[in-house]
């Protein structure tokens, strides 16, 4: 086609910056997840989480972010419609990744913890309502997307409970913490062990050709959380705290060993992010490269260009370096105080909720999922341990994120359509 012969290599520069805008937006904003309770909780300082991420997020991102990719993320819109235009869906992409990046940066740079795929979504249900046909839009996904606004949070909320109260009962309520903790923390660790695999397994590792079947990726999660048990209690064992310290200092003692345990979720939930939600910068890219590359041949998954991936991870770091302890801030100490024991039931509940989502199709936001968990772990100490104020603003920023992708997308659609005087 004239359009794709005239403007190809422009518009393959252009879809990369903006690519780039959306994958820094993704760094500064939804890195949080994997780091804030860490830092609200004390068991890394904000440098530390930055620096961990960085290398986690980028080996997430590069290693297992999928050589392969769907070009248009989650099913979301009809590809059919754009069949005989195909130079809308180019310049619809292009607006799409500059409207979710233009919004993640603004909601990054107030401290709001939106959900970037949720960002992206509307920017392109957006331009493709507006732009081409409100019939594209696949509005029962859409309606799906804005029912986990409340289920996703509950779940996470009600499972953070949970582990905070058994945690609370068995050891730190007792006249023996430490003692319990022996006693009880190897267990916690395999059951973190055995998410924090199925997490990586599910959502990190799929892409790498490491392709294993629902019962091994069961099997292989157990036999990870069986070891992890048995190290914890190896190490715990070793600890010589004193049995007849006050149980103020044995509370003490028991925290820094949930710190340790934190770290390792933290790194877990890093890689999965980084291999999972790079897909929300690079997936509209690829379709950009594959309709100009084939000349206006559309197809529903594409072989990733070698240069993109890297271009995604970097943008994730970038993101994460320069804004990302914004929203570090509101997750870890904004919404209420965290310790490493809360921090680490905050962290085990969204995992959880995470695997639960994977095996039920459940669409579900990682940023909201956090949030509820840490919602839940605060609800355990009484609603007045939340900061209420902070609650507010972000569940505002979760009802905005759709419209203001989609009203943004529509501006960028509309104006690239008139500079490249596509009719």
């Amino acid at each position: 086609m004239d359009f794709f012969e005239s403007y190809g290599l422009i518009l393959i520069i252009l879809a990369g910056v903006v690519g780039f805008v959306m994958a820094w937006g993704i760094g500064a904003n939804d890195v949080a997840n994997a780091m804030g309770t860490s830092v609200g909780s004390k068991a890394l300082t904000i440098k530390q989480a930055i620096l961990i991420a960085m290398v986690f997020e980028f080996a997430g991102a590069y290693l297992a972010g999928g050589e392969v990719t769907s070009t248009i993320r989650k099913g979301i819109i009809d590809a059919s419609y754009f069949t005989d235009i195909p130079e809308y869906l180019v310049l619809g992409m292009i607006s799409s990744l500059l409207a979710a990046g233009i919004w993640l940066a603004l909601a990054s740079w107030l401290g709001w913890p939106v959900s970037t795929t949720h960002s992206i979504i509307g920017a392109i249900v957006g331009f493709t309502a507006v732009g081409v046909s409100f019939d594209a839009v696949s509005w029962g996904k859409v309606g799906g997307i804005v029912g986990s606004w409340i289920v996703t949070p509950a779940i996470s909320g009600i499972i953070a409970y949970l582990i905070f109260m058994s945690a609370h009962k068995l050891i730190f309520s007792t006249d023996k913490p430490f003692a319990n903790a022996k006693r009880y923390v190897p267990f916690y660790m395999a059951m973190a062990g055995f998410v924090m695999s199925l997490v990586t397994i599910k959502k990190g590792l799929k892409h790498v050709g490491l392709e294993l079947s629902e019962l091994n990726g069961y099997l292989l999660a157990i036999g990870i959380s069986i070891a992890l048990g048995f190290l914890g209690k190896l190490l715990i064992g070793k600890m010589n705290f004193n049995s007849n310290d006050n149980a103020d200092i044995q509370t003490a003692n028991v925290e820094k060993v949930f710190a340790l345990l934190m770290v390792v979720t933290a790194c877990c939930m890093a890689f999965a992010h980084g291999s999972n939600d790079v897909a929300n910068a690079i997936g509209p890219l690829a379709a950009v490269v594959s309709v100009v590359s084939s000349g206006g041949q559309i197809s529903t998954s594409s072989e990733l260009a070698p240069w993109i991936l890297p271009l995604g991870g970097l943008g994730i770091v970038a993101g994460l370096a320069l804004f990302g302890h914004r929203v570090i801030k509101t997750i870890g100490q904004g919404i209420t105080h965290l310790t490493p024991s809360r921090g680490f039931a905050a962290e085990l509940a969204a995992a959880c909720t995470v695997v639960i989502a994977s095996g039920t199709g459940l669409p579900i936001s990682t940023t909201q999922t956090l949030v509820g968990a840490v919602l839940g772990v605060g609800l355990a100490r009484g609603v007045s341990a939340l900061n209420l104020g902070i609650v507010r603003n972000i569940v505002v920023s979760w009802v905005i994120t759709l419209p203001a992708g989609a009203f943004l997308s529509i501006i960028f659609f509309f104006m690239l359509k008139g500079l490249f005087g596509v009719v």
